[in-house]
């Protein structure tokens, strides 16, 4: 037996007084000082970030309140362990994207060509499958290429968080830098043909529709891509939309190679494309498909040629607009975020009530995982939160399966930030908004270059026969040399002359009519149109009228065309002109 311990001993101080005595003034020097050194951290820590009057951009204030109010509240409750990870800088300067998606051969490559203008390194156009690996068309003065592992540590380029897809997919990821005016105001993202029916069990060794998830969340817009012979929704496909969900506004669909079937025929395909897609989407609203041929190949069929133009002319002002909504949508798509950071918070926080301390841990965990949906309606009441704001109840619980459940309770204070984000801050950027949209120019709004010739309709401006106009696009160096054109002119002259010209010129009507029948599309026919008539009069004269017939048959035998006229091509008696305009203006 050990010696006793006497009830004065074991006893326990009643209060913190008994225990220490402090005197009372020191005691209250002592919290004053605390709460000084309190007040002198917070004011170094709102030192390292903006204030919110601070900035003159909407960008710059986004990323400001992201930093601030959203992201301390994602760093609380984990939030990238269960949805998107954590915004960087990147995301929020860099330029618009567009995401091509579709099946294998459906045109997605020569899509982007046809966009560009140009082949970019690396691409193959073929009738099997060609693009392999995700691609990231950029600008660069620099031609070159930048491989995914390389990408993801590069802090300029916003693909960063790529690297938890591992080392199977950054192998098939790169991105190409090209020296291209369309490039300038936005970036495109290729990416590998969706796998068909047959090939559904083949692997890609890395998680497809999550990495197809990833960058619908952070581009501007997403073009899926139909073949008019290809409807079969394939496991792969269905997947691959499933995981566009709660991106559908930046969703444009494709119905390409329309010009390969009659009118007849492209009702049907229409109508089983709409079926096909509305049992995946599984929403009351119907999709707007855009119908045409987006390559710079004669059309096969030309009955439905209007149709397809118009639908162009619609897609390209759609694609062309998105630098002047690019802020807008980081707007949308922040306010979209912080509305899920909140909804996730209460559900943590809610689990965070219900879990025991210690005991009957795993049990209680796979009872409130089978219980979520009831959470979610228990959440939705207590807090009145929408339905809407919530992440999908399926997902949640699989990712909650592999969690810890060591999680924290409410966080008042950053929730109030949260709060007053969403309801006062964002309010206070529209005017920034409308201010930044008032002063910049066409050219910072617009897609600029390749068939965005126009600054406000995409390829189709009203100016000459096909709605194309601006300036001769002459090279600034005019040559002496012999025209390369004129063993063919005599050629060219007989259609010249049998088309009835008016004092040596062809009316644009007149033309057009002949360029149509080569069934290149309008917006080829336009360039054409734009690089011959060198003088812009609005008519081609027997020189013009040649060049634009070489320039014909150059597209037609599968090369580019320029984009700016090269001086062998300018037809001599233009050149005489530009040089005595050159030389009266170094007499004046």
């Amino acid at each position: 037996m050990g010696p006793k311990v006497s009830q004065e001993k074991r006893r326990w101080p009643v209060s913190a007084q008994q225990c220490i005595q402090v005197p009372r003034p020191l005691l209250e020097t002592s919290l004053l000082k605390l709460s000084d050194s309190s007040m002198a951290g917070k004011e170094m820590k709102n030192r390292g970030g903006k204030c919110l009057k601070e900035v003159h951009t909407v960008n710059e204030a986004l990323k400001t309140l992201y930093q601030q109010k959203l992201l301390p509240l994602e760093k609380y409750y984990d939030f990238s362990d269960f949805h998107s990870s954590s915004l960087e800088d990147a995301d929020f300067d860099n330029k618009p994207m567009i995401l091509v998606l579709g099946q294998c051969s459906t045109g997605k490559t020569t899509f982007i060509r046809y966009l560009l203008e140009q082949e970019y390194p690396g691409s193959r156009i073929g009738p099997e499958p060609t693009t392999d690996s995700f691609t990231a068309i950029m600008h660069g003065e620099i031609e070159g290429i930048i491989h995914g592992n390389a990408l993801t540590v590069d802090p300029i380029k916003p693909f960063r968080k790529l690297s938890p897809f591992g080392t199977t997919f950054l192998n098939r990821f790169q991105c190409v830098h090209l020296p291209n005016r369309v490039l300038e105001s936005i970036s495109i993202i290729d990416t590998p043909g969706i796998l068909s029916v047959a090939k559904r069990k083949m692997s890609r060794g890395y998680d497809f529709p999550a990495v197809v998830r990833w960058f619908a969340e952070h581009v501007d817009r997403i073009i899926l891509l139909c073949d008019a012979h290809k409807l079969e929704i394939s496991d792969e496909f269905s997947h691959t939309i499933m995981a566009l969900r709660g991106n559908e506004d930046k969703l444009r669909v494709v119905l390409n190679k329309a010009d390969m079937v009659d009118s007849q025929e492209l009702m049907r395909v229409y109508g089983a494309l709409m079926w096909s897609l509305g049992k995946v989407f599984c929403t009351p609203e119907v999709l707007r498909v855009y119908i045409g041929s987006f390559w710079s190949s004669p059309m096969r069929m030309t009955d439905n040629r209007k149709l397809f133009e118009q639908e162009e002319a619609d897609l390209f002002a759609d694609i062309q607009n998105l630098p002047r909504n690019s802020a807008l949508r980081k707007l949308n798509d922040l306010v979209k975020r912080a509305r899920l950071v909140r909804a996730h918070a209460y559900i943590i926080s809610s689990l965070k009530e219900e879990m025991p301390f210690v005991f009957c841990r795993e049990k209680k965990k796979r009872d409130l995982i089978y219980d979520l949906p009831i959470i979610y309606s228990r959440t939705q009441q207590r807090y009145q939160i929408s339905p809407g704001d919530f992440p999908d109840c399926a997902k949640m619980q699989e990712r909650l399966m592999s969690h810890d459940f060591k999680f924290k309770g409410l966080k008042p204070k950053l929730l109030a930030g949260l709060d007053e984000l969403l309801n006062t801050d964002i309010a206070k950027l529209m005017p920034l908004l409308r201010q930044e949209e008032e002063e910049a120019t066409d050219d910072q709004l617009l897609v600029q270059g390749g068939p965005f010739l126009g600054s406000h309709s995409g390829p189709f401006i009203v100016g000459n026969p096909f709605h194309h106009s601006g300036s001769n696009g002459e090279s600034d160096h005019v040559s002496e040399e012999g025209w390369v054109i004129s063993k063919d002119k005599p050629k060219f002259d007989e259609i010249f002359y049998n088309l009835s010209p008016h004092e040596g010129k062809l009316s644009g009507t007149k033309v057009k009519n002949w360029m149509m029948s080569t069934r290149l599309p309008s917006s080829v026919l336009g360039r054409i149109w734009k690089l011959a008539d060198v003088d812009c009069d609005g008519m081609l004269d027997d020189e013009e009228f040649a060049l634009a017939g070489h320039l014909i048959e150059v597209k037609l035998e599968g090369f580019g065309l320029p984009r700016e006229l090269p001086a062998h091509l300018v037809p001599p008696s233009k050149r005489r002109r530009k040089n005595s305009g050159t030389e009266n203006r170094d007499n004046d």
